[in-house]
């Protein structure tokens, strides 16, 4: 077998009029081996089979086969070429499969494999694609849904944690990211959410339709099947998973959040990308582009999460904890928010408000509690407390008349008393002792006679 120089070499010295001998000596080959390269017959770096391939006499039963059935395993169809002869292993069954290219080509699920792509051209402003990822094990504890929002004319990205992935949840983050970027391109294009697009369709959901009004936006879809259509926020998703997920060292959401808007804001903007005037930040082809205002407030959706009410006869939201009324510990209770609102209502289980507060900054740690909660929670914590010595925990406590009566009470269903009379029952045993002895001299009479 020659290699690739070796070929090389063989062909240019061929060219100059060398013999195919004079070229076998010159390469320490054989004359043939030589000949064969020259002529086409061998290509370099592929060594000749020295025996016929063992797939050849099974190549027309297999591409029928795929006729049949396009996807179907390599282990189903070696299980059927063994009995038709095949000798082989399976581990080279599916070696030669591979190579011999028999497999056709699916069109529908190949996704981009094997396809011709081209980048798409993004005018400035004009769209801004939407995407979550999710991340399980979190350090502060269950899963992170992150949604981002990417530019793809400049590759611009921000990001917001969420809660979950229903909608009120994902308009909050619409907002956000918006607010991030300073305002908000013409166009919003996303894969085929539920909670944007009703499933099986290309039509907006009726409940987000008044979303996109609000912030003046058309909603865009991806063609189903083709997630690269929104090529930009994938990269955006898989940079962000590998830059900033894998070695941040935030312990709570709101950690996180300040932890991706300074690391967005700093590594991710000073990215540099080629255009026709040179290499440019991302920061300076995001500040260019042309975005819509933003509207005052968010779209006044409703967010509602449930919490568990603590000892402290508070309950948790966004890094800070409001008061309920006392008695309720351990208790599940509904927190309602609407964007764009200074408040949080608390309500029961049944439905009914409990108490209302205002909002404080997410992630300032405070304790907000209304004067009355204050109040009652004091009552009921004093109320708690004693004066009195603790207990003497080694002292000689006897059953006490209370409850040497109830004893009494107890014995006297079991029936009456059981009186042992010792004379009776020594008179009873001198008897007993008597009767053997007359036995035992009876027995030995009996044995002098015989």
């Amino acid at each position: 077998m020659l290699t690739q120089g070796e070929d090389v070499e063989a062909q240019a010295l061929r060219s100059r009029g060398w013999s195919i001998s004079a070229i076998a000596r010159h390469l320490n080959r054989d004359p043939k081996t030589v000949r064969a390269y020259l002529s086409g017959q061998r290509r370099p770096g592929e060594r000749a089979r020295s025996r016929p391939d063992p797939l050849v006499p099974f190549v027309a039963y297999l591409s029928a086969r795929f006729v049949d059935d396009p996807h179907l395993w390599a282990t189903a169809l070696f299980d059927e070429v063994v009995p038709l002869g095949y000798v082989g292993s399976y581990v080279s069954f599916a070696r030669q499969l591979r190579k011999a290219g028999l497999r056709p080509h699916c069109e529908a699920c190949a996704g981009v494999n094997g396809r011709d792509t081209i980048e798409i051209d993004h005018p400035a402003g004009e769209e801004m694609q939407w995407d979550w990822f999710e991340r399980r094990r979190a350090p502060w504890g269950g899963t992170a849904y992150v949604l981002l929002g990417t530019l793809p004319h400049s590759s611009r990205v921000r990001g917001v944690l969420a809660e979950s992935l229903d909608q009120p949840h994902l308009i909050e983050g619409i907002d956000a990211v918006l607010r991030r970027h300073g305002g908000t391109p013409r166009i919003w294009r996303t894969d085929r959410l539920a909670t944007v697009i009703v499933p099986g369709t290309g039509d907006v959901q009726p409940s987000f339709a008044p979303v996109a009004k609000h912030y003046g936006a058309i909603v865009e879809p991806c063609p189903p099947r083709r997630g690269n259509r929104k090529g930009a926020v994938e990269s955006s998703v898989r940079y962000l998973c590998g830059r900033w997920w894998r070695t941040m060292t935030a312990t709570s959401p709101e950690d996180a959040q300040r932890s991706l808007d300074v690391f967005c804001a700093g590594p991710g903007d000073a990215r540099t990308r080629r255009t026709v005037a040179g290499p440019v930040t991302v920061a300076a082809l995001g500040a260019a582009e042309p975005l819509l205002a933003l509207p005052g407030a968010p779209y006044p959706a409703t967010l509602t999460v449930s919490r568990v009410v603590g000892e402290n006869a508070a309950v948790a939201f966004r890094g800070n904890s409001y008061s309920v009324p006392t008695g309720l510990a351990g208790v599940v209770l509904r927190l309602s928010h609407r964007l764009g609102s200074l408040t949080l209502e608390v309500t029961s289980p049944a439905g009914g408000v409990l108490v209302s507060h205002r909002l404080a900054p997410a992630g300032a740690g405070a304790l907000v509690r209304t004067v009355a909660h204050r109040a009652e929670l004091e009552r009921v914590v004093l109320s708690a407390f004693s004066t009195e010595r603790p207990c003497e925990r080694k002292a000689n406590r006897p059953p006490g008349e209370s409850a040497r009566a109830e004893a009494v009470k107890l014995l006297s269903d079991l029936g009456s008393e059981v009186v042992i009379d010792l004379a009776r029952y020594g008179e009873l045993v001198g008897a007993t002792a008597v009767a053997a002895s007359v036995d035992d001299a009876a027995s030995s009479a009996t044995e002098v006679a015989r």
